[in-house]
């Protein structure tokens, strides 16, 4: 088995750089030895180890961790770009974060990781007639890491979600791809609206801690929204909202802001 997944390894990178991180990280903490073994080394692939490592984190009296373990491995073998997401999503938390120092590191630790992999698990479920399922996953996910995303919303790939409490995604919203967000962020409606009432961030975006964006209203690609802001109208792609409730400061300040995750804006470019 270790053999197949070394082999298994040289053509995936992501997968292969997490193992050699982990055999590290049990030869340098050997208290943690058998958890980092159970998690990654003794899996042949990214998405065993994902099934796993994700099912004993949600699993319990209701659903044991076996039996999740079991439908998550179904699920991921039947789509095959939830693990390229899952790839690039542990890509983005290791370049994006600084207190990241590893794949493993996120794989094992970083709860934001965890969620939004869970939602992805949650989200073929909602997509393939299992609801009542799904809305579980959400709810154990709400439960234990304290971020609480719709089955129905749909996200891209390469999310960074940094610390990760207290962010809410609603049913209708839509996260494209390489967005960051930091704890405390809300996708959420205006009131009793029915229907699409989500709103919709576009591709780089970068929210910062504690923005709320309410409302069908959409932030453009490459935009920026500042930490506490509430964000009631649309946002131009490639700008700076902040405040209360958010307006137009500026430009993001770089190419890709997501990337940059830089939260500081010049209040004298203010307009």
């Amino acid at each position: 088995m270790a053999v197949a997944a070394e082999k298994i390894g040289h053509v995936d990178p992501v997968w292969s750089s997490m193992r050699a991180q982990a055999r590290e990280m049990a030869e340098r903490e050997p208290t943690l030895a058998s958890f980092v073994h159970a998690a990654i080394l003794n899996h042949e692939r990214l998405e065993e180890a994902l099934a796993y490592h994700v099912a004993h984190k949600i699993g319990g009296n209701d659903v044991s961790p076996m039996m999740a373990r079991e439908i998550f491995e179904d699920i991921l073998k039947a789509e095959p770009t939830i693990g390229e997401a899952v790839r690039a999503d542990l890509s983005a938390v290791f370049e994006r974060d600084p207190a990241c120092h590893s794949y493993a590191q996120a794989f094992l630790f970083f709860k934001g990781f965890h969620a939004i992999e869970t939602y992805r698990l949650a989200h073929w479920l909602w997509t393939h007639g299992r609801a009542p399922l799904a809305l579980f996953l959400q709810s154990r996910m709400s439960e234990i890491f304290a971020i609480d995303i719709h089955p129905a919303a749909r996200i891209g790939r390469g999310i960074m979600m940094d610390h990760g409490t207290g962010i809410v995604i609603g049913e209708t919203a839509v996260v494209e791809d390489d967005v960051s967000m930091l704890h405390g962020v809300t996708l959420g409606g205006t009131g009793k609206e029915e229907g699409d009432r989500h709103p919709k961030v576009r591709r780089g975006v970068l929210l910062s801690a504690g923005a709320k964006i309410l409302g069908n209203i959409e932030i453009g690609e490459y935009s920026r929204v500042g930490a506490g802001s509430v964000v009631l109208k649309p946002v131009p792609p490639h700008c700076t909202v902040a405040g209360v409730p958010a307006k137009i400061i500026g430009c993001p300040g770089c190419d890709k802001p997501a990337q940059e995750m830089n939260q500081l804006y010049d209040i004298d470019f203010q307009i």
